[in-house]
């Protein structure tokens, strides 16, 4: 499993998270030198990312299913599942609470215009957003091999825990299928494992190819909005360290400095899920998690604890509306906060998600969404951003409910060595 120690794949001496940085900074080199020329490298990615969605689907299924019927006891299961998904869905709220704030104070939208040659692309994906009611029924599935061949990771975690909790009721009758189980686990995890090992080549790729065609001319005329989301990440991050403080009652020193490498694979991949496999195996080896709450919490954090997109969210409905001058109530600002909290967590498992279910925010208040292609060109270096916050959530949270259910091995998140 991902708990078991393994040796850091180096290449010259530079360890994972060296040669990720390493090939940030050679990206925007090549990028800022060979200008639109540099588009080509943005294969190298675009492989990374085919070879990781080809293994993430069966690994957050049999990730989950080997974190519930790891956890021996139905109420052990029942109080991790209770507070973690309350952690989740309440950190969501709050980081949609602060966009709202940080956009109503600093005005990001003040002063700007919408050009006339928007691309009509992202206003047809946004139209395809579904309403409330459909994105709740969206999460069940009618056919499980559709959701697993179509990635619908927010299905396969309701089918996950769904076999999970029968598994463990029937526990005596499945011990076979529970070691098959924690077999195709460990497998999978390997296989994510070997593909990470390309991250440094594809964060390459995408960086070169994003900054060769894009420049730094977009980003210095959505300046305000791209500082404002900025800002509210490092906040964001920031606040998972006091949770840790108030309710693991430790110090998050520690936690910081050993979050790094998954961290800057986050941020360089731009993937929750590219990032998952290392996070798990950082929360086990070096923090002293408990791999049956890492293994449970983890893969069901990567697909709804999204609060980066969460506080993105709430900015850009402030964004938009202070653009075309729609003063916003009460009853839309609660409006947003429910419908950006749940936003974020659907856009977790589709591609482009963020720009779909901005549409959904958009509309619930009647804001028009013409405007989102405006924000296509700075949505790969915001989602960089959004990214380290999403897995630093998911560990924070994971790390404090096995803190409090006297799971976590101290002495491990202690030693600095480690």
């Amino acid at each position: 499993m991902a708990g078991s120690a393994s040796a850091e794949w180096k290449f010259f001496g530079i360890g994972m998270g060296g040669q990720v940085a390493l090939g940030l900074v050679l990206g925007v080199l090549v990028g800022y030198l060979m200008g639109e020329q540099a588009a080509d490298f943005k294969v190298l990615g675009v492989i990374f990312f085919k070879l990781v969605k080809m293994v993430v689907a069966p690994l957050i299924f049999f990730a989950l299913i080997a974190g519930i019927t790891s956890l021996t006891q139905e109420k052990h299961f029942k109080t991790i599942a209770i507070k973690g998904t309350s952690a989740y869905l309440a950190t969501a709220a709050l980081a949609v609470i602060m966009g709202l704030v940080l956009a109503n104070i600093f005005h990001p939208g003040q002063g700007v215009t919408l050009p006339n040659d928007l691309d009509t692309g992202a206003v047809e994906a946004a139209q395809t957003a579904p309403s409330i009611g459909g994105f709740l029924m969206m999460l069940i599935p009618h056919n499980i091999v559709n959701a697993l061949a179509g990635d619908f990771y927010l299905q396969i975690v309701i089918f996950a825990v769904f076999t999970g909790i029968v598994m463990n009721n029937i526990r005596g009758e499945t011990d076979k299928v529970k070691q098959l189980n924690q077999e195709l686990a460990h497998i999978t995890f390997k296989m994510i494992e070997w593909i990470v090992r390309l991250a440094p080549l594809a964060v390459f790729g995408f960086v070169a190819s994003m900054i060769g065609t894009t420049g730094f001319d977009l980003l210095i005329s959505l300046l305000r909005i791209v500082v404002l989301v900025i800002g509210a990440c490092i906040i964001q991050y920031l606040f998972f360290g006091m949770l840790i403080f108030l309710f693991a009652r430790v110090s998050p020193i520690p936690f910081y400095r050993k979050m790094i490498p998954s961290q800057i694979m986050a941020f360089s991949t731009s993937s929750s899920k590219a990032t998952l496999s290392t996070a798990m195996r950082e929360l086990q080896d070096r923090m002293g998690v408990s791999q049956s709450s890492s293994n449970f919490m983890m893969p069901l954090g990567a697909c709804i604890n999204m609060d980066g997109t969460a506080i993105y969210l709430g900015i850009v409905s402030v964004f938009f509306a202070q653009i075309y001058g729609i003063d916003l109530g009460v009853h839309e600002y609660l409006t947003l906060i429910l419908t950006c909290t749940l936003g974020s967590i659907g856009a977790a498992g589709i591609p482009s998600g963020s720009i779909i279910f901005m549409g959904m925010v958009l509309s619930s208040v009647g804001i028009p969404i013409e405007g989102i292609a405006l924000l296509l060109g700075v949505d790969r270096i915001l989602d960089m951003f959004r990214t380290t916050v999403n897995i630093t959530g998911d560990c924070a949270i994971t790390f404090i409910i096995d803190k409090t259910e006297g799971e976590l091995d101290m002495k491990t998140y202690k030693d600095m060595t480690v």
